[in-house]
């Protein structure tokens, strides 16, 4: 089995700078650590890890919670890349991740009681009802906590900017010439009320107002809950030339709701989404959409939770917003143009 002085005669760098590496230590360059733990994986060289935590304090692992209400779980596209983008940089950082459950075995437990019990490093909050009384208090715990598509004042959370997304996609709609949009927001988040606020500012400094009923709540990345809600907007006495949803999903909601009513999209319905899933760009038409840098998301999530377990007294609780890009797509109809 290979050693640390192994490792070190590899790399051509000291034991030290071996041992700094391998332990989490952040007074070395990204590019040294990471070339030290290729080489230490490819050697074969795995420190103990009991003898690892008693010596740092520390379990090398990560709780990940990962709840939610919609059925597709961690086959959602948008959540599988940023979980597989964090898991990797946890990886190569020298975490683990587990997920926080609230039964092990027979046993009963609340998120926080699961942490205690892993004695996890630091937990990652990817999804969940962030105003339920058990992620408050996880939250609010002794637990170093990094969030996404949810800002907390006692966390870290990692966000696309969803101010300039929303204003992005909704300056495009109305540069194509339309007047009626209607919003399929999601439920109550600070991303909603970003999303929300952007919206509305676009919209005043257009000139543009619109009806009370074309804004309704839906369930984010949920096709069956916009299906409905597009019915009703569709059935309204003046309906929307446009609708955006909370995301593709619901999107993708929105436009088989539009197809059963024998409607054309872009020609009878135009369409818009948020998030840039791949399955959105395979149909046709291409959804117009904002595209979310999830691997990024995902892999700052890990950088940023990790820095704060290692430096919890250098490292800031800020919010950490990330670009977004606009995907027009073909589901928008261009009203400007003569038939």
């Amino acid at each position: 089995m290979a050693t640390i002085k192994d490792i070190s005669l590899r790399c051509g760098v000291s034991v030290s700078t071996v041992s700094k590496a391998l332990n989490g230590y952040q007074d070395i360059s990204e590019a040294t650590r990471e070339m030290i733990i290729k080489t230490a994986h490819e050697a074969g060289y795995f420190p103990d890890a009991n003898v690892r935590a008693l010596k740092m304090k520390k379990t090398y692992n990560i709780g990940v919670l990962f709840s939610t209400l919609t059925k597709h779980g961690l086959r959602n596209e948008y959540f599988a890349h940023i979980l597989a983008s964090f898991k990797e940089k946890a990886a190569k950082r020298g975490y683990d991740i587990t997920f926080i459950e609230h039964n092990i075995g027979n046993r009963k437990m609340t998120y926080l009681d699961h942490c205690r019990l892993r004695n996890f490093d630091g937990v990652f909050i990817a999804c969940a009802e962030f105003t339920e009384p058990e992620v408050l208090e996880l939250v609010n715990s002794d637990y170093p906590v990094v969030t996404i598509d949810h800002a907390f004042n006692e966390a870290i959370s990692v966000l696309s900017d969803n101010v300039e997304g929303m204003r992005q996609l909704t300056q495009y709609i109305i540069d194509q010439g339309h007047r009626k949009i209607a919003y399929i927001h999601g439920t109550k988040s600070s991303v909603t009320h970003n999303r929300l606020v952007s919206f509305h500012n676009v919209l005043k400094e257009n000139g543009i107002t619109v009806p009370e009923e074309y804004f309704v709540e839906g369930i984010y990345r949920s096709a069956e809950s916009s299906e409905e809600l597009a019915l009703r907007l569709l059935n309204l006495p003046d309906p929307p030339t446009c609708i955006i949803a909370s995301d593709d999903y619901a999107a993708l909601g929105v436009m088989n709701t539009a197809r059963r009513m024998g409607l054309k999209i872009p020609e009878d319905i135009s369409v818009a989404g948020y998030d840039g899933i791949s399955v959105a760009q395979a149909l046709e038409p291409k959804l117009t959409t904002i595209k979310q840098d999830t691997d990024k998301i995902g892999s700052e999530a890990a950088k940023q939770l990790i820095n704060l377990i290692e430096n919890p007294m250098s490292t800031s609780l800020d919010t950490i917003y990330l670009k977004v890009q606009l995907v027009k797509g073909a589901s928008v109809r261009n009203l400007n143009k003569a038939d």
